[in-house]
């Protein structure tokens, strides 16, 4: 059962005695404490001053003895394997815990292009302690908005670089990419592709980075050509690998900065008639599920999804206790895992 916090406040002015001072309805300035947007610019700006001026408190700090026992992960889909990874992690955490946790993929996107903020007012409705984000991009409102209602939260994985302060669990990406191409020189290729993600994405660019620094320790030439991005989306990567194999100069192994998107690479290969590793050497990101499936068994660099999403959730509770970390960026370890779909190139 979820205990429910304290509706009073030992001390400071009522909701009212607020409104009052402002001049404006109680409903009214209880939008403005839980961060309602139908408010005038103008009335918030008075409301807020009348917060600040009275020492209005929007909301008590976390007591383990009076807050609920509740979290909210707020992931960006719950149709993929890597948010069941994330999920399992976050479970086992908070059955130690004795938390109770709310899932929602509530990160959707307006028309207009703007994150919506549903989830925002929810997350007070329900009384939640503090909030887990997955793969999540978060505009510069709702980090304030999350600051003001003093709600801690934590990134996992955060798919920007979050602003200075904000807790953030990952992975250690760079190595990531640097020991896949190690990998794939080690068995004697030197025309090797990367098929990246998003461009603008952290894990994606440290993915690429620790690629090319791997070509450069070993005196192989970087080829802008043998780059290309697919926004981690399967059939993206399937035109990406066409296009790689129509080159002048095919590349012999390509490193795939996602499990999934190396499912469109083995398609790819497929239609043109090449297999797995004998014709190309494949390398994968993630060692999801599906990277064992994959026939044959994908070489991938292994990030530690679950234990992520763990040590997400241990960050929270010690923000939720008034604890701050040294470091606000933890990155865990990444590491190879060798299968079936990488070998020398052809002589």
């Amino acid at each position: 059962m979820v205990r429910t916090a304290s509706a009073s406040v030992a001390a400071g002015p009522t909701l009212a005695v607020v409104a009052r001072e402002a001049g404006v309805s109680v409903p009214t300035a209880s939008k403005v404490v839980n961060g309602r947007e139908d408010v005038a610019p103008e009335t918030r700006r008075r409301v807020t001053e009348a917060l600040d001026r009275l020492g209005y408190v929007r909301r008590p700090r976390f007591d383990a003895t009076k807050a609920p026992r509740l979290v909210d992960l707020v992931v960006h889909s719950l149709e993929s394997s890597w948010s069941g990874a994330v999920l399992h992690g976050v479970e086992e955490a908070a059955h130690d815990a004795g938390l109770e946790v709310v899932v929602s993929a509530a990160l959707t996107r307006t028309r207009a292009g703007r994150p919506e903020r549903g989830w925002l007012d929810k997350l007070v409705a329900r009384g939640s302690s503090g909030v887990l984000f997955n793969l999540a991009e978060l505009s510069d409102s709702q980090y304030a908005w999350l600051e003001q209602h003093r709600i801690p939260f934590v990134m996992i994985d955060p798919v920007q670089e979050p602003p200075e302060g904000v807790a953030s669990v990952g992975a250690a990406n760079w190595q990531g990419g640097l020991t896949a191409t190690e990998h794939l020189l080690s068995l004697g290729h030197e025309r090797i592709a990367v098929i990246a993600g998003h461009r603008r994405t952290m894990c994606s660019s440290a993915r690429v980075a620790g690629h090319r620094s791997a070509l450069a320790s070993a005196g192989v030439r970087h080829r802008a050509e043998y780059v290309r991005h697919a926004g981690f989306d399967e059939g993206q990567a399937r035109r990406r690998m066409l296009e790689l194999l129509d080159l002048p100069e095919p590349p012999t192994a390509v490193f795939v900065c996602s499990d999934r998107m190396a499912l469109g690479v083995y398609e790819a290969l497929a239609e043109r008639g090449l297999r797995v590793p004998d014709d190309v050497s494949v390398v994968g990101f993630d060692d999801l599920p599906e990277a064992r499936w994959a026939s044959p068994a994908l070489t991938t660099v292994r990030q530690p999804l679950s234990e992520m999403a763990a040590t997400a959730l241990r960050s929270l509770l010690r923000l939720m206790d008034g604890h701050h970390p040294e470091s606000t960026r933890t990155e865990l370890s990444t590491r190879l895992v060798e299968r079936a779909s990488t070998g020398a190139p052809r002589a």
